[in-house]
């Protein structure tokens, strides 16, 4: 079933009305007609099922005609704080981390970024990383469109992630602590806010761990293997997913 994301002031006494971009996709690209459904979310965690109604002119009319109570969404928030990683790698990390439940996406401006933001096209990058994190969103049924934060300095990072998250994990190619990063894992549960912290393609300077380390981040490794910038936050929001899913009820 296509899903659509609709700001709260579409839901109106009559129905739900959708317009702009959306009422062009669902219209002339999905080619719905009246009688057929959909899944709408306003960003609460709920789904409803909607049947189209209408078209007229600038708008269509659909009438609500179940609600699925169930969350699609991790049972803990995860945050990604990714080292902006060059070309097109972090569209395709935003594209994915959605897909694999990320509840917010921060760019940090790291030491050994090669890539950078360039000021005053700060915001149609974001502009566009937005716009792919919500077609990932539909595209894996979330009931939210992840957050893609403006771009931040390490030490500002660093402060979010401590007055945000009960556990902030430090993915780290020079961690040997594979015991350390099996009882990090597990020690994850449900209704946690989790930051996770991701270096870019030259990985973190000595004092950008440091900072994390004093500020009392976990450090975790990621096996053997030397894992690119695009394929470890895959790695842990996979590993994390798995943890929180399917141990969530016998934990």
């Amino acid at each position: 079933m296509n899903h659509f994301f609709v700001p709260k002031d579409s839901f109106r006494p009559d129905g739900v009305h959708i317009l702009g971009g959306d009422l062009n996709h669902m219209k002339n690209v999905l080619r719905l007609k009246p009688g057929e459904c959909v899944s709408v979310s306003d960003g609460e965690e709920k789904r409803l099922i909607c049947e189209i109604v209408s078209y007229t002119e600038g708008e269509a009319l659909l009438k609500i005609v179940d609600i699925e109570g169930k969350s699609r969404e991790l049972p803990a928030k995860i945050l990604l704080f990714q080292g902006i990683p060059k070309g097109e790698k972090f569209d395709w990390i935003i594209q994915k981390s959605v897909e694999l439940g990320a509840a917010e996406i921060i760019p940090v401006a790291m030491k050994r970024c090669v890539a950078k933001i360039e000021a005053g096209k700060e915001g149609k990058k974001l502009e566009r990383l937005r716009k792919i994190a919500e077609a990932a969103a539909k595209q894996s049924g979330r009931d939210l469109v992840p957050e893609i934060h403006g771009v931040m300095g390490f030490e500002e990072a660093a402060e979010y992630a401590a007055s945000n998250c009960s556990t902030v994990i430090f993915a780290y190619e020079k961690a040997e602590n594979p015991e350390e990063t099996r009882r990090v894992f597990e020690s994850v549960s449900p209704g946690e806010t989790i930051g996770v912290f991701i270096g870019p393609e030259g990985g973190f300077d000595d004092a950008e761990a440091k900072i994390l380390e004093e500020s009392g981040a976990r450090t975790v490794t990621l096996g053997k293997r030397i894992l690119r910038t695009e394929t470890a936050p895959l790695y842990l929001l996979s590993v994390l997913g798995f943890r929180l899913e399917f141990f969530e009820q016998t934990s």
